[in-house]
Formats: C-alpha cells, structure tokens, sequence
C-alpha cells in the first residue's frame, strides 16, 4: 500500500546562493572557524582566513582557465586545505568530486574518469593514487607547482548559479558494484545546510567536533551545520577513540557526532572518560543506524545535558528529510524524527499505509547520476525517489528507521530484519554489541546468525544470548549460531561491514558442516 504526505513546498525564487558562500555572514571575525588537528600541532584557521583562502582558490582555478561546471577532484583525509578547495572551487562555479581516500587504485582512476576531472587536489602519500594523465596539485607541496603557489590573493565575487546547476559530485560506498556518483546543486545543498544547521539550533558559540570523512556526506553535513552557524569545527585527520576523548575534554565541545559504532568505541575509553563533568555537551546526534537503549543510556549518562538525536540521510536526497517536532514536542526514543517542510513522502509495499520502504521527493534531491541515465532512471520515477529504506511511522506521526530492503531476508516464511534483531540483543546487559546476517539453510532458506561483542570481564554463553532472545522476541528471530568476537569489521566511515560478517558466517557455518560429516 502506499501513503503520501504532503507539505507544503518553498516558494520558487529567480536567483539562488552559492554553496560555497555559506557562513559567508562570518567572513571577517577573527574567531576560529577550523581548529585543524591533521598534523603535529592544532593549527587555528579564522573564519578571515578561510574565506579568504576560499577566494584566492576560486580565482587561481579562473587563472588556471577553468570554466563554470568543469570538474576538479578532491583526493585528501581530512584538513583545512581540504574544505579550501572544496568551497573555494564552488564559488568560481567549478564542480568538485569528493573521492574516497580508501578506495583502491583502479576505482579511484575510475571516478576521475566517470566525472571528468581534470585536475586533482591531494597529499603526498596520496598522489600515486592518481592517474598519470591527470594533473595534480599537492597541499604540502612548497614549490611552483604547488598549492599555496596556486592560490590567487584577492577579492572576488562568486558565481550566481542558476537552478539545476552542479555544486558538488558525492559518490556512493559503491558495495554493490561501481560507485554511483550523485549530482548534488547549489539550490538543493545550500537550502540542506540552512534546515539543519537551523534545526540544531548551530550558533558561534558551538564547537563541534568532526572525526568522519570529509568526502563522506556524515562528515560534509557537519561541515555545513558548523559555517552556517558560524560555529568551529574540530577537525580530526580520521576517528581515534582515545583522541576522541580528549579532544571533546580539551575543548569543551558542545557537539558531538557520529555513527553509532564511533560512540560505542568512545564509551569503552572508561578511564579517560572518569572523573570529567561533560555538562556543556548540549548535542549528540547519531546517525547511519539505529542506536540500542544500552548505548542511549550510556551516551546520556555520560552527556547529562545533551540532546540525543538520531539522523536520517541519505547522499541522493539529503539530510533535510526529518528533524525535530514543529511545536518541539519530545522525539520518542529511536524516533528519526518530523518530517521536514518541503519533503513529501509515501511507504511502499508494505502492509499497510504505515510500513514500507520509503519514496522521496523534495528540494534536497540530486539532479541524477553522473553519466549513468539507467541507475537515474531506475531509482527516479515521475520525480520520487525510491531510498530502498524500510521505515514505519507511528500513530503520531513520528518516523523509524527499520532497515535497508537488501539487509532483510526470509526465513521459514517470515520477514527479518537484522537492526530490530540488533537492538533486542543489545538490551542484555552483557552485550556490547551486535550484529545479525543470514546465512543460506537448506530447509529455513535463510537463517539468522549473530556476531557479539561481550562487555568486558563478561563470560556470557551462546545458550545466554539464544534465551535472552527467545524471551524477548519471536521464535523465528532468534540467532541459530553466535559467534564472539572482540571487535567488528568497519568500513570507511565507521558503520559495519555487513558483507565481510555474512562471508564469515558462511564460512564458520561449513566449517562446522564439514566437521559433523
């Protein structure tokens, strides 16, 4: 069945901002915009001297001959050079491509080539990645050729774009074969920044600390909510669970973010946490997955004054889809929250009108697929986005995140999926975490099978965690086999590799076949 709702859309207007222009109300304050932790010592980088540095990257890349909607690529961990280029290429109208650092040679050569790119801004240790063919610009580079001699000095004007133009190109993980690269447009992306910077209420006064990706969207939006509400980041060059720590003590951050893996990691530094007062945390956002009460409890025990909010996004039709209640009445617990004004949504192929996977349609959506028409017009059809997210809505109007459509599979005749398996398992007190996939059964089709990490000094028993489950859900979801791990396999930005699990329950599922032979 399919349920619809609507509101009410912006009104069209005839000129729209510049991506990389925004905090541009800031751009003389003194005050840190980027406290970038990516070498040997902090480094603190003015709102001044970051719009600036934007500016003199926009007329180098003019210098250089480029034209609007030409592509330069972005090859970097995280650094202030990094949001330079990327900001600074938009307001001269030129695209960047976000590239994944992680991805090996032949992908990377691939989505240079996929978008076009011709020139790609990077570090040393990165530049083999490169194509031979293509040039490349290095941060660290103190020569002719490199990128402080390729910045331009002086005062410019961005580029006013018109409505579909092409801000940015953001890829996907690409699990499923070649990653698909969305075209996200100054319209769509600044009105994004706006709505959530403004929901979470981001003002100078907030110092938020980024660990994530920058070429991830996680990591991006982050971004975005901090210069919109001339707040600071605190830049991290990648996740470090004990530098985590002592950067939101040392800097008395007010916003913490992340997947919910990062907080579980950042809640078993126990003895750097003891004996600190994190009162001035006042917001604590988790995303890529929902959250158990266990951690939810601990994160708000530890952030007594924090707001803790579970996000929603997705690359090709944003981050701006759910936020906080209209009236700011109180989100339920792993609630993803209201739907944003401007959105329209509908639940299809489930039981009824609330359940089911989710169509969007709305003002952050990408314009489409780089050179890929088929995959557009695969996953757009008549203007609705089709997410492959399985959420439900309760009778008052909130929304849950359920699961992704390729992570549920059947068993005996019933409906898994593994996240609502997840949560159930994290509520025993001696699980830390969890995670369930399926492995192929000759009689059941698809059998749960669980990955657990045991909180520490526990001696928890495969039988514990069968009973814990056969009490507290259907028979059905109850894990067929447990396996105790000390850690969970991760990928680029922090959430589980469901993939490399499910390889290796089949793989420890045979093993235990061929031993019984």
């Amino acid at each position: 069945m399919t349920n619809t709702s609507p509101s009410t859309a912006p009104a069209p207007v005839t000129h729209y901002k510049n991506l990389g222009c925004i905090g541009l109300d800031y751009r003389n304050d003194a005050r840190p915009a980027i406290i970038d932790l990516s070498g040997e010592t902090p480094r603190e980088v003015s709102y001044k001297e970051y719009h600036d540095a934007c500016d003199a990257v926009a007329r180098g890349l003019l210098k250089r001959g480029f034209q609007p909607g030409e592509r330069i690529g972005v090859l970097s961990g995280n650094r202030a050079e990094f949001l330079e280029v990327f900001y600074g290429a938009m307001r001269a109208g030129v695209v960047p491509v976000l590239i994944n650092i992680l991805q090996p040679k032949d992908t990377i050569d691939w989505v240079i080539r996929n978008s076009g790119v011709k020139l790609v801004f990077t570090e040393a240790g990165l530049r083999a990645l490169c194509p031979d063919d293509v040039p490349a610009i290095e941060f660290d580079d103190a020569s002719a050729q490199g990128y402080k001699a390729f910045q331009d000095p002086g005062e410019f004007t961005a580029r006013v774009p018109e409505y579909d133009d092409v801000a940015f190109h953001a890829y996907t993980s690409g699990s499923t074969g070649r990653p698909k690269g969305a075209m996200l447009s100054h319209r769509a992306h600044t009105w994004v920044a706006e709505t959530i910077s403004g929901d979470r209420d981001f003002c100078p006064d907030d110092r938020m600390i980024v660990a994530a990706p920058l070429y991830h969207k996680h990591g991006m939006n982050s971004i975005k909510c901090v210069l919109v509400g001339g707040s600071t980041v605190v830049l991290m060059r990648k996740f470090d669970a004990r530098k985590y720590v002592e950067n939101i003590t040392r800097y008395r951050l007010t916003v913490v973010s992340g997947v919910p893996t990062i907080f579980a990691m950042m809640m078993q530094q126990r003895d750097l946490l003891a004996g600190h007062d994190y009162s001035f945390v006042r917001l604590a956002t988790m995303g890529g997955a929902p959250a158990s009460d266990v951690l939810i409890d601990a994160v708000a025990g530890l952030f007594p004054n924090a707001e803790i909010v579970q996000i929603f996004g997705i690359t090709e039709v944003s981050a701006a889809l759910f936020g906080p209640h209209p009236e700011r009445k109180l989100r339920p617990r792993h609630s993803i929250g209201w739907p944003v004004a401007g959105n329209e949504f509908r639940l299809v192929g489930g039981s009824d009108d609330n359940f089911g996977t989710l169509h969007v349609r709305g003002p952050g959506m990408m314009n489409g697929y780089v050179n890929n028409p088929e995959e557009t017009a695969k996953r757009i059809q008549d203007g609705w986005y089709n997410t492959g997210d399985i959420l439900r809505r309760d009778e008052d109007g909130w929304w849950y995140f359920i699961g992704r459509s390729d992570d549920m599979f059947v068993s005996s005749g019933h409906n898994i999926y593994p996240l609502e398996v997840e949560l159930m398992l994290e509520r025993h007190d001696d699980i830390e975490q969890a995670v369930v996939v399926p492995v192929p059964d000759e009689i059941k089709h698809r059998i749960p099978v669980a990955f657990i990490v045991r909180r520490r000094g526990s001696s928890l028993s495969e039988e514990d965690v069968k009973q814990h489950s056969l009490k507290n859900a259907p028979p059905y979801q109850y894990p067929r086999q447990v396996h105790f791990v000390d850690s969970l396999p991760t990928n680029t930005v922090g959430k589980i590799d469901r993939r490399t699990l499910e390889a290796r329950a089949q793989q420890l599922r045979e093993g235990v076949k061929a031993v019984d032979a």
